[in-house]
């Protein structure tokens, strides 16, 4: 049985969709809320609706699970979230429950550029993470990934929604020459499955990028280019663009880009560029070449694709 955190997110319920058409047992921990989680449709999961703050709901959650992954954190919640609780102590109480629970794999999803020492909030929450998960007494494997990409990410979909709701010119940090190599969400959930196959991954810490490294502005400029949004870029200071962005969480409920957020464009997120390659055999897909997603389709096509899985669903037995 697999244990998996923050199953609701991006990269969680696309997880669940592939680990689950291959046939691994799993078990989603969902956080009280009362709100219906947002679970891929028509895939068996089990379902554990504990706070990773309720340890004793944690150990009752680990019953029979030989492998926790753990991929739950606040930063895409915002101000709304809280670094310390979630990705911090959560996952202090979470080591320990799985310690307790004889769990025989912890895997734990960080950043590149994660460390205790780093001056940005989410770096540092995911560094002082991995060091609770190192320094416990259960087996793990680590993946630090550059930024992930994908349908319904937190990302480019984010980056388009403001781009199209822009007048005509786009803030972009000034002076901005940090890279990032973009990860494809299909890539990095292969990785992670062909790391729960091999022992050689036990204790071990693998940083994943892409194939191509890229700006915020070479970034901003491919996705106007994909959804035909041409803008004007405008150079902002860094602190002018965070002191904007915490204004907006403030008075626009579910304002599509986060303090934290900007932290991923703070500084270098890369590594060696062969790394998937190297370490898993697999050659990453290019960024350029999977943006199809953030296409609009006319509401006719939408109606029409609706329709043809309603049909679909009706035929079969």
């Amino acid at each position: 049985m697999i244990l998996i955190t923050g199953a609701t997110g991006f990269i969680g319920r696309n997880l669940i969709r592939q680990f689950s058409s291959i046939g691994y047992p799993l078990r989603a921990l969902i956080r009280p809320s009362p709100r219906t989680p947002r679970l891929p449709k028509g895939v068996a999961v089990e379902v554990a609706v504990v706070s990773l703050a309720d340890k004793r709901g944690l150990r009752a959650a680990l019953r029979d699970v030989d492998t926790v992954i753990h991929l739950a954190s606040a930063e895409n919640q915002g101000s709304r979230g809280s670094l310390l609780t979630t990705d911090i102590q959560g996952t202090a109480n979470l080591v320990e429950a799985a310690s307790d629970a004889g769990v025989d794999r912890f895997v734990y999803l960080s950043h590149i550029g994660a460390a205790r020492a780093s001056a940005y909030p989410t770096f540092k929450a995911k560094g002082i993470a991995e060091e609770y998960i190192r320094n416990g007494n259960v087996p793990y494997t680590i993946l630090r990934s550059s930024l992930v990409y994908g349908p319904e990410d937190h990302f480019t979909n984010n980056l388009s929604r403001l781009i199209r709701a822009s007048a005509g010119f786009f803030p972009i940090p000034s002076g901005g020459r940090t890279v990032v190599q973009p990860v494809w969400v299909e890539d990095l959930l292969t990785c992670l499955l062909w790391s729960l196959e091999s022992e050689d991954t036990l204790n071990m810490v693998y940083e994943l990028g892409g194939s191509e490294f890229f700006t915020l502005q070479q970034i901003v400029e491919t996705i106007m280019e994909v959804t035909h949004s041409k803008r004007l870029l405008v150079p902002l200071s860094p602190i002018t663009l965070r002191a904007l962005t915490v204004f907006f969480e403030g008075v626009i409920p579910n304002f599509p880009i986060s303090s934290f957020w900007l932290d991923y464009f703070a500084v270098n997120r890369t590594c060696a560029v062969d790394s998937m390659p190297r370490i898993f055999g697999l050659m990453p897909a290019r960024f350029t070449y999977r943006l199809d997603y953030l296409l609009r389709q006319a509401w006719y096509q939408r109606a029409w694709h609706a329709l043809g899985k309603k049909i679909s669903t009706l035929r079969t037995p």
